[in-house]
């Protein structure tokens, strides 16, 4: 019984036989081992596809570098919002303060985090739950629907009105003691209910313990402004936004985005999440009193419609995908036909799965959000390339833009934030009138956007 448990020396020595059989294992090792799996199984013919020139697109203004953190998602949100402020004043470039947000959402989720805590004291400590509460209180990852929830309580600002700090471009001490801090008020609070005391003692625990938290942000990111002062020049050099703004009036009348009429779309197809229905995540979320997020799951190709649509009436669109997955970093092409893993290794690596065992099997879920800024199309008007406005600097890819192929979207963009318009009537009925389907906390459809 151990010999059929065990690797035996006999084992061994069939794999090294079988190994030094191939001339192609040598040939592939002697490669590998000096240059790297991705250099080798490197398609060349995979780079010419990232063009230059698209069909449709919108102009968007310098790149944005969101550098040592995880804020993707807030630098794609915040692009399709200053998007509409170049447009709108005709602008050559503009940004909005990525510092401002990620302050805020820090803090939010400081307080989500507690109220989950209190929410989970009579759960064993040892049990999913409370482990999966305490893996990642306030990681730098988030959602559209997360963002949103932010804007409509905070506004935005400028980037001069908030500009980054060292705690902003590399997060990682910021987010170890601030996680330190929280997993120990997790303690206390779990102590003083085990101890008997009422439900309002933790509560007033809890307010003791935000503000340590605004302490500990304030300190790292600086305070967040009440009011400034903008003065903004269009590509003439005529002044155009002069004045003393409210992060609130800012955003309501300058970026002017009406957030509520974007919706999350998914795209998931595992045997638990049929399409054509609404889902939302336990316990994930950032801004207690605006709730979690709301997402309608429907195939791929109507994510893409959608998309182009609203390409085509001048509009960026955010999504979420895996970017790691058959990737050129440096030539910033993503194509299921860049890297060759499985000629390689001569058995199937990469197509061992398809998307929806991927998802069940923990191999692939979001990870970095990103823009939609441009899509080529076939004859029959269908996509066959996308371009993508990436957070990395203009250094990365072409001018700091990313291509897509059709198929790469197919197998790993899971989510795309369009105007409710662009769905049908049936899909806009569902999302706002079906009551949804609640995954759990863990679910691959609980991730979150935070690739660095």
């Amino acid at each position: 019984m151990d010999e059929m448990r065990a690797i035996t020396p006999d084992d061994l020595a069939d794999a090294s036989d079988g190994f030094n059989a191939e001339r192609a294992n040598i040939v592939a090792k002697n490669a590998v081992t000096s240059q790297g799996i991705r250099a080798v199984a490197r398609v060349p013919e995979a780079a010419a596809r990232n063009t230059t020139t698209f069909d449709v697109e919108v102009k968007q203004g310098d790149r944005c570098d969101q550098q040592r953190s995880g804020r993707c998602w807030m630098f794609a949100s915040l692009n399709t919002m200053r998007f509409r402020v170049i447009k709108r004043l005709n602008l050559k470039t503009f940004e909005l303060s990525q510092a401002y947000p990620l302050f805020w959402d820090k803090l939010e989720k400081s307080n989500w985090f507690l109220e989950n805590v209190i929410d989970t004291v009579d759960e064993p400590l040892s049990g999913r739950l409370v482990a999966y509460l305490l893996a990642d209180p306030i990681g730098d990852g988030g959602q559209w629907d997360m963002f949103r929830a932010l804007v409509k309580k905070y506004g935005a600002v400028p980037k001069e009105a908030m500009p980054e700090t060292a705690c902003s471009r590399n997060t990682q001490d910021l987010d170890r003691y601030l996680t330190r801090y929280l997993r120990g008020a997790a303690k206390r609070l779990r102590e003083t209910h085990e101890a008997g005391s009422p439900a309002e003692d933790l509560r007033e625990m809890k307010k003791e313990m935000m503000e340590e938290v605004y302490h500990l942000l304030a300190t790292c990111l600086g305070e967040p402004p009440a009011t400034f002062d903008v003065r903004l020049r269009d590509k003439d050099d005529k002044l155009v936004l002069a004045g003393t703004y409210t992060p609130r009036r800012f955003f309501d009348e300058v970026v002017d985005m009406p957030v509520d009429d974007f919706v999350s779309l998914i795209s998931a197809p595992t045997a638990d999440k049929p399409f054509g229905h609404v889902y939302t995540v336990s316990r994930l979320g950032n801004v207690v009193e605006a709730g979690g997020v709301r997402y309608l799951n429907l195939p791929p190709e109507e994510l893409k419609r959608v998309a182009v649509a609203q390409l085509k009436d001048g509009l960026p669109v955010w999504f979420g995908c895996d970017v790691a997955q058959s990737y050129l970093r440096d030539e910033g092409v993503m194509d299921t036909a860049s890297l060759d893993v499985d000629s390689l290794f001569g058995f199937p690596v990469e197509g061992c799965m398809d998307k929806a065992e991927r998802l069940d099997y923990g191999e692939s879920l979001m990870t970095h959000a990103m823009v939609l800024e441009g899509v080529n199309l076939d004859e029959a008007g269908h996509p066959t390339l996308w371009k993508v406005e990436n957070s990395w600097g203009k250094d990365h890819g072409k001018d700091g833009f990313d291509s897509i192929t059709d198929e790469w979207f197919d197998e790993y963009v899971y989510q795309v934030v369009v105007d409710k318009k662009y769905l049908t009537d049936a899909e806009r009925e569902t999302f706002e009138t079906e009551e949804a389907t609640v995954l759990e906390p863990w679910d691959p459809m609980g991730s979150l956007a935070r690739c660095i």
